[in-house]
């Protein structure tokens, strides 16, 4: 399963001063991912992903939401420094799931 999205780059309440950084997937595309993923589940209620933002790609989780529903993705430094990207920006995002049930 593969989702394209653009999203705001948003900073994580709780780690603001170590600028830990995420993007929400849509509601929709969560939910359809908790369907297709059923029990598959890694620490946190992770899922492993592919990801594509401008030129980089990288393999790393989407975590489960209890605020929102929705999956959030982090975006490490050296992809937003590489892609020149800052909280508040939008970027355009590809996720491929790369845990899917069977």
């Amino acid at each position: 399963m593969i989702v394209a999205f653009e999203s705001e780059l948003w900073l994580w309440d709780a780690r603001r001063d170590e600028s830990w950084t995420f993007v929400s997937l849509p509601a929709d595309e969560s939910e359809e991912i908790r369907d297709r993923c059923g029990g598959l589940r890694r620490g946190f209620g992770s899922l492993r992903v592919r990801v594509t933002i401008g030129g980089s790609t990288w393999t790393t989780s989407i975590f489960p939401s209890s605020k929102t529903g929705s999956y959030a993705l982090p975006v490490k430094r050296a992809i937003r420094r590489a892609e020149e990207l800052e909280p508040g920006d939008i970027a355009a995002v590809t996720v491929e799931l790369l845990d899917l049930a069977g």
